[in-house]
């Protein structure tokens, strides 16, 4: 009886998992159709308010409870100064992805910027040869499937369809690979500082930091109108409520009973609902360079994150796994 409660325990949390995967993967649609109404950053300012007002409830009731206001390295209470610089790190990490790949999008489709963002599971093991952990095989296949798939994507279209003539790489595609190096760098900040601060309070926190930097560029940079955010308040509400509090919260309960190894693939599978959403909403072509692409991408991600899931696969076996 309890094996077959855990089973279905597992079950759910994986089902859950998938639906955050397919949440994700609409809110690139979601993104893209904002663009029409307002400039990148206004709608990140709008979209992570929204975020953080959505989690607001659920750390009031975290800050209940005292194991959830203490600092976790040093086991006393957490200090104002302390919460205040731990989102402020995270929330320009944040800022600085979110605002590339929201740029990004613009001129690239929801498919595109869907799997390449995802590329942050292909970069974060090479990060973490230069913070002094080790790699493998699996590492380098990853990034080599990932980045002749983002080739297949960009630039081959052009070199086998077009014909001859200069390549030139989609300004939208170079724009959120730059943004996936930035998530790279958001994942790392987010794992040294979760050890501290509880999981929920700091994305509280760094969703409000991202949208007032998004609003100060915005300001400066942008118009924004009542006739702006009523024409695009569903892809805002979409993205700020759904995308951020329902599919975060699917997550952090999910991984709970979710091994490794199944939060790795269903998550990753967050491009292939982009690509989906793109085309059955936005209408984007989908060729078989792209679709090719997108393949290569896909076993790129998987590849790069082998280690972990054989070694979680293994972990399970012991039942020593989550």
């Amino acid at each position: 009886m309890l094996a077959c409660g855990m089973d279905k325990q597992a079950l759910r949390a994986d089902l859950w998992l998938l639906l955050t995967a397919c949440i994700w993967g609409f809110a690139f649609t979601a993104q893209r159709s904002g663009m029409a109404y307002m400039g990148p950053f206004s709608f990140n300012a709008f979209r992570f308010f929204l975020g953080s007002l959505t989690l607001a409830p659920l750390a009031i009731v975290r800050l209940r409870r005292p194991e959830h206001r203490l600092d976790g390295t040093s086991g006393k209470p957490l200090s104002l100064k302390t919460y205040a610089a731990a989102s402020t790190l995270a929330g320009l990490c944040l800022f600085a992805a979110a605002s590339f790949q929201q740029t990004g999008i613009i001129y690239t489709s929801a498919g595109n910027s869907g799997f390449i963002t995802g590329l942050y599971l292909v970069f974060t093991p090479i990060a973490g040869i230069f913070l002094g952990k080790k790699t493998g095989a699996s590492t380098w296949t990853g990034a080599a499937l990932s980045f002749t798939g983002l080739f297949f994507l960009s630039a081959a279209p052009q070199l086998f369809d077009a014909g001859s003539g200069p390549i030139r790489l989609n300004p939208g595609d170079l724009l959120t690979l730059v943004s996936a190096l930035f998530w790279t760098a958001h994942i790392l900040v987010i794992d040294t500082l979760v050890r501290r601060v509880d999981p929920v309070l700091l994305s509280a926190g760094q969703f409000l930091v991202c949208g007032l930097a998004s609003l100060i560029i915005a300001l400066g940079r942008e118009t924004i109108s009542p006739a702006a955010l009523g024409g695009g308040l569903i892809p805002l509400l979409y993205s700020g409520l759904c995308s951020v509090g329902i599919a975060y919260t699917l997550q952090v309960a999910a991984q709970k009973y979710a091994p490794p190894a199944h939060a790795v693939i269903l998550l990753s599978l967050e491009g292939v609902f982009a690509a989906l959403g793109g085309v059955i909403i936005l209408h984007e072509p989908l060729g078989r360079w792209t679709l090719a692409g997108f393949a290569l991408m896909f076993c790129g991600m998987l590849a790069s994150q082998w280690r972990r899931i054989r070694e979680s696969r293994m972990a399970l076996d012991r039942g020593t796994a989550p």
